[in-house]
């Protein structure tokens, strides 16, 4: 099994559709809603994306096959001074699961937010969602948390 990671170009086509593609296999996924992305999404996610300088997409391909994606987010931290990296989006396909393509793409994550200057990595997972849980805990993340007396950091949302 041979796994490659590459930085999507998000003007080449064949990235565009296997962003996509990867990407409703995660929004179809009950840990992703279960609901397939819209027409909408479909059509302007990726040219969205090429024009926001503050973001960048991993895919994985095993054996040449589209296996995972991740979609990034460069934010700031204004205690540290310095800029993060959020993963918002970890797919892989269910067929790839449990072969190290989420640690190969979190490498290269981590490889890019060194090279940045980043202070650290975020992400978001569902309370019930254990198994990736496990798989972060293992690649060094942490549930966030300033002290003990105050709890741990909540991740809410306000629709608009």
């Amino acid at each position: 099994m041979s796994t490659q990671i590459v930085q999507v170009d998000y003007h080449n086509p064949q990235h565009a559709k296997h962003m996509i593609e990867l990407l409703d296999c995660y929004a179809t996924d009950p840990m992703g809603g279960g609901v397939a992305l819209s027409d909408y999404t479909t059509q302007n996610l990726v040219p969205e994306l090429a024009k926001r300088a503050d973001a960048f997409s991993l895919i994985a391909y095993v054996d040449g096959q589209p296996a995972g994606l991740t979609n990034c987010f460069e934010g700031f931290s204004t205690f540290a001074c310095r800029p993060l990296i959020n993963i918002h989006d970890v797919v892989v396909a269910s067929e790839y699961r449990r072969m190290g393509v989420s640690r190969k793409m979190f490498d290269q994550v981590e490889f890019i937010a060194n090279q940045r200057g980043c202070c650290k990595l975020t992400l978001e997972v569902l309370d019930g969602n254990s198994i990736a849980q496990a798989a972060y805990e293992q690649y060094g993340f942490r549930q966030y948390q300033l002290d003990d007396k105050n709890g741990a950091a909540m991740f809410w949302e306000k629709q608009l």
